[in-house]
């Protein structure tokens, strides 16, 4: 297994003291900012990050550039956040809707592509721009939500039994304020056939800070089981900061999963897919989801072939017992569930 102990960044003298919406707006949001505190040569990286910018926003918050290692453009938190000129590179099969969600929308901000869950933008705004992101493109302005936008959900879901799990998503819906979230929270689980309430988050991961007492309040009131769907895809993103975050999350009752993207150069091999499984285990979250890679544009330079990744989950499979194996899966537009790669190659 590998061990990986990064040399970290000096950390703001000021840090453990704010808040995560002081460290949200703080984040690195230049190209020559980023490679500056990454100690990386402008007269090698910076003409490449600029063209990739101009695609798609650099963003990244302070906390997960601390866990980068200076000097190394190939550290896999950074490659997942440094723009590249590859991204301006056409492939074909790289499309700016992947997965088709604009043909998913039931209702402006409501996503409905499977039977008994529902989908909500919660927002569009993001904590940090991974530049594989399969949403980089989506039209999150058309979905923004006014008052009568919001009584619309609540109106269609309400007339909808047959949802029984309402996921929050975006963007990140935790860059929402928590009174916002504990008004959908507390509107969405009074319907009735509502069970569970779940959110598709890299927050507590990028700024641990996040999970504060105003979240765990609401969430502690929730009427409904919380299902918090994390997205780490490489061990080193797991610190002790992540830990006692994760921890609060736990200790009143949030079910912690994780989905990672099978990403080439950061984490296609066995042997970094085994240590973030063993990491997520050991700070309490199991391992869900392998994505196989959606095809955005943009992004090609970090397709791993499904049969590489099929390997991959073979080799998990003698390694580790099946409940640290993630299931290797593909979405596929138009079909009712997540599909399951075969692994009897």
């Amino acid at each position: 297994m590998i061990q990986r102990t990064p040399t970290r960044i000096e950390a703001h003298p000021a840090e453990d003291r704010r808040t995560w919406q002081q460290l949200l707006s703080n984040s690195i949001t230049s190209p020559a900012d980023l490679l500056e505190r990454l100690e990386l040569a402008p007269e090698t990286w910076l003409e490449g990050a600029k063209t990739g910018h101009r695609l798609f926003a650099v963003r990244v918050p302070e906390p997960f550039l601390a866990r980068m290692r200076k000097g190394d453009p190939y550290d896999p938190l950074l490659r997942q956040v440094l723009p590249l000129t590859d991204e301006t590179e056409p492939a074909d099969g790289f499309v700016q809707d992947p997965l088709a969600e604009n043909g998913a929308i039931q209702t402006t901000g409501l996503i409905r592509k499977y039977r008994s869950r529902a989908l909500l933008m919660v927002t569009g705004q993001c904590a940090i721009n991974c530049r594989y992101c399969f949403r980089r493109h989506f039209p999150y302005e058309d979905q923004r939500l006014s008052p009568s936008d919001r009584q619309k959900v609540i109106e269609t879901l309400g007339d909808s039994p047959e949802i029984n799990e309402v996921i929050f998503s975006g963007g990140d819906p935790l860059v929402a304020s928590d009174r916002l979230l504990a008004d959908w929270a507390d509107a969405i689980t009074g319907l009735p056939h509502i069970r569970r309430l779940r959110l598709h988050t890299r927050l507590p991961v990028v700024i641990p800070q996040r999970v504060c007492d105003a979240l765990i309040d609401w969430i502690s009131q929730t009427s409904v089981r919380v299902v918090m769907v994390l997205h780490i895809n490489h061990p080193a993103e797991i610190d002790a900061s992540v830990r006692e975050a994760l921890a609060r999350l736990s200790e009143v009752g949030v079910t912690l999963l994780n989905q990672s993207v099978i990403l080439r150069g950061i984490n296609d091999s066995a042997d970094t897919l085994e240590s973030l499984s063993e990491s997520l285990f050991d700070a309490g979250v199991l391992p869900y989801y392998l994505h196989a890679f959606d095809p955005v544009r943009g992004a090609h330079h970090f397709d791993v072939e499904d049969q590489r990744a099929q390997g991959l989950i073979q080799q998990l499979l003698t390694r580790l017992p099946g409940f640290l194996v993630p299931r290797l899966v593909r979405e596929i537009p138009g079909e009712e569930s997540k599909t399951p790669l075969n692994i009897n190659l």
